[in-house]
């Protein structure tokens, strides 16, 4: 799946916090939209898929580094692995019941379990 980069709406501003002169003067945390509803480059199928994972848009922020242009990548890889893992499809699981000697080893554990803590309890001594 590719994603039209027309789809893909960029915002920058400068980042928050405390900063000297250069966090003052440079925009460099990036926000990305990607508008799953409007998009162009999505089949229907995957759009429905991906609007019922994740809403009708996605928005990514990063403000990891001091630079616009890496912040940009990491936004980008953000988003792509936010689809991709909205993307995957989940395989139904089918109920299934513990094996024989699976439920004999449980009850075997329970029951020594249950001796050892039956040999911690307090017994009067006879006088």
């Amino acid at each position: 799946m590719v994603i039209a980069e027309s789809d893909l709406e960029w915002r920058f501003s400068g980042p928050g916090g405390p900063g000297g002169q250069h966090a003052n003067t440079s925009n460099t945390r990036v926000e990305v939209v990607f508008n799953i509803a409007d998009s162009t480059s999505l089949d229907e199928a995957t759009r429905s898929r991906l609007m019922a994972a994740l809403g009708p848009s996605i928005r990514v922020v990063c403000a990891a580094t001091r630079s616009q242009h890496r912040n940009r990548e990491m936004a980008r890889d953000l988003l792509e692995a936010r689809v991709r893992r909205a993307l995957v499809v989940t395989p139904a699981r089918r109920a299934t019941r513990p094996s024989r000697a699976a439920a004999e080893r449980r009850l075997a554990a329970k029951r020594t379990q249950a001796a050892r803590k039956q040999r911690r309890r307090w017994r009067p001594h006879d006088e």
